[in-house]
């Protein structure tokens, strides 16, 4: 029998905190798994109850800090071989357009939606980070971290004009609206 571990990842794009990888092996069937960005966040949170008992999993947590220092591919690869040295499984999928190279890994597009391993993942990711970012928002209470989770919102990129940036933006990703054009 193939056991499979599906990998997803939350918090690739924001402008501040962390990216959330998770894998999960599930060992036993859990109804209503879907993509996290589909569900309710109550829903989410349930699930994420279940599969944290119906499931062998591992989440990898890479801060603002690691992706300005090494870029997020390199992040995102981190946490991949992490979590296939971690869970072992048959197949490792990932959801995405790119093994980044990692023997082993296989890919697919939309995974989230249609493999039970990788929106268990999702959600897990989903969910952890999600709850990294309303902490983040008591530390640093400005920026609404809350609300946009980090990404880069009209509200949120006001917040960063008004007080700077915080110990957990991602000072690598360039703001489009505040980056001046070049007069040639």
């Amino acid at each position: 029998m193939k056991k499979i571990c599906g990998i997803d990842e939350a918090g690739r794009g924001p402008l501040a905190g962390p990216l959330v990888m998770a894998g999960v092996i599930l060992t036993e069937q859990i109804d209503g798994l879907a993509d996290s960005k589909q569900i309710t966040k109550k829903r989410r949170e349930d699930l994420f109850e279940k599969i944290s008992k119906s499931s062998i999993w591992h989440i990898v947590i890479i801060d603002a800090q690691k992706i300005d220092d090494d870029g997020i591919s390199s992040a995102l690869i981190h946490g991949l071989k992490e979590i296939m040295n971690s869970l072992s499984a048959t197949r490792y999928i990932f959801d995405g357009n790119t093994t980044f190279g990692i023997s082993g890994l296989e890919c697919e597009v939309k995974a989230d939606s249609k493999i039970a391993q990788v929106s268990a993942a999702s959600i897990l990711a989903k969910v952890t980070r999600d709850k990294i970012m309303v902490e983040a928002a008591g530390k640093y209470p400005h920026y609404g971290f809350n609300k946009h989770k980090g990404y880069g919102t009209k509200e949120h990129v006001e917040a960063i004009v008004k007080y700077g940036y915080s110990p957990i933006h991602r000072r690598s990703f360039k703001i489009k609206s505040l980056v001046q054009p070049t007069l040639f």
